[in-house]
């Protein structure tokens, strides 16, 4: 996709200005159901909830010059947005399983989606197995007559593992099973892996489409007939849509998606390069790092790698991990990532100190994300908070 098309599509698919008084910002449709004037454009719009605006639970105006744009930006036939990310993963995933299936997914997967194959799946009798994703064979192996769903989280984001989607949706096809893939990491800026023969992609909005840290929601992208099947039984059961003023903020962000991500790339490979020479850091993984085992892979399907990385810190005790967490004065300790601030995660902070052990490099690692501040404002506070630990 070109930036003159991206442009073209954050800018102005989908808006119709003039049936909003030529505002140049989209408005927000805030209510609650739609009128009408004849009996039977009524009943057409029981029996096509899909093709019409009949209450604001399914479709809504605002929300619908969201959905446009963000298909389009995924090169998809439709959209639907949810109220979290973690909506759209239960509703792609319970929307093509029954009882006795089987799910094939990445090993570590979002948080959310491994409770969702692991806790709420096996009361209806569906399974999961989990494979390393990093080669293709692990999941041929385990398909069996059962398999219906193949999960993948390309790059993941903690070690930022990589699946080859084009031989991944291969395998699938040749057996009928439907690929569905998290795309949170990338956003259809930088990768678009319905291009790569993937049927579902999905993505946490709250990222980097919003891009201020003040609304939570999820996408899900793929053929109309999909959506719609979707649309007509989990979206609209759950009442699992997204708000007109959430969509509009999303909306927003949009805006300067673009821009934002250009900004977020450059500082990210200046904090790099200054931590890669650190004492106190062993090693670090982004998936366009010189180090990283996957780079040609990363390269091939991802037009760029944005602000979240980790690193591994060179340390041997639990306090060390949470020195240099609690020494940073200006990026902030919180889950997440894609607003304008810079954010840090330990991963010390998932285990009880007791259970520290410096040879497991999960216990030493830590996930960074860098916003839109100066890069050698991140710089001083990365350095004066790694100091204390060398």
């Amino acid at each position: 996709m070109t930036n003159e098309e991206t442009s073209f599509i954050i800018n102005e698919l989908g808006e119709d200005r003039e049936n909003y008084f030529n505002a140049v910002a989209p408005p927000i449709i805030q209510t609650s159901n739609f009128s009408f004037k004849k009996v039977e454009e009524l009943h057409k719009a029981f029996k096509d909830e899909y093709s019409t605006f009949l209450y604001s639970r399914g479709l809504n105006p605002t929300v619908s010059i969201l959905t446009k744009k963000l298909a389009a930006l995924d090169n998809a036939e439709d959209c639907l947005a949810f109220n979290s990310g973690a909506a759209a993963i239960f509703s792609a995933v319970m929307g093509n399983v029954k009882s006795g299936d089987h799910i094939i997914s990445v090993r570590k997967p979002y948080s959310w989606a491994q409770h969702l194959f692991n806790k709420i799946l096996p009361r209806y009798g569906i399974s999961t197995s989990y494979v390393d994703g990093r080669d293709v064979k692990n999941f041929e192996e385990a398909i069996t007559p059962a398999t219906r769903i193949i999960y993948l989280e390309t790059p993941n984001s903690w070690t930022f593992d990589l699946q080859d989607l084009t031989a991944v949706s291969a395998i699938a096809k040749q057996h009928g099973i439907l690929t569905i893939c998290d795309n949170s990491y990338c956003t259809p800026l930088y990768q678009r892996p319905i291009e790569y023969g993937i049927d579902l992609t999905l993505q946490s909005a709250t990222k980097y489409i919003g891009g201020h840290s003040d609304v939570v929601a999820g996408v899900l992208s793929g053929k109309r007939n999909m959506i719609e099947k979707i649309f007509n039984n989990e979206f609209n059961t759950a009442g699992n849509g997204i708000s007109p003023f959430n969509a509009w903020l999303l909306l927003r962000g949009l805006r300067t998606l673009p821009a934002r991500l250009e900004r977020i790339t450059s500082t990210t490979n200046t904090v790099i390069n200054f931590l890669q020479d650190h004492p106190a850091v062993e090693q670090i993984l982004f998936p366009f790092h010189s180090s990283f085992t996957q780079l040609d892979l990363a390269k091939k399907q991802m037009s760029g790698a944005c602000g979240l990385f980790s690193l591994v810190l060179n340390i041997n005790t639990y306090e060390q991990a949470v020195t240099f967490a609690e020494s940073l004065r200006h990026i902030l300790m919180a889950v997440s990532w894609g607003g304008h601030e810079s954010l840090v995660i330990p991963g010390c902070a998932a285990i009880d100190p007791q259970d520290f052990d410096k040879n497991n490099i999960d216990h030493r690692m830590v996930r960074l994300y860098i916003g839109l501040e100066d890069a050698d404002y991140l710089i001083s506070d990365l350095g004066q908070a790694l100091g204390k630990i060398t």
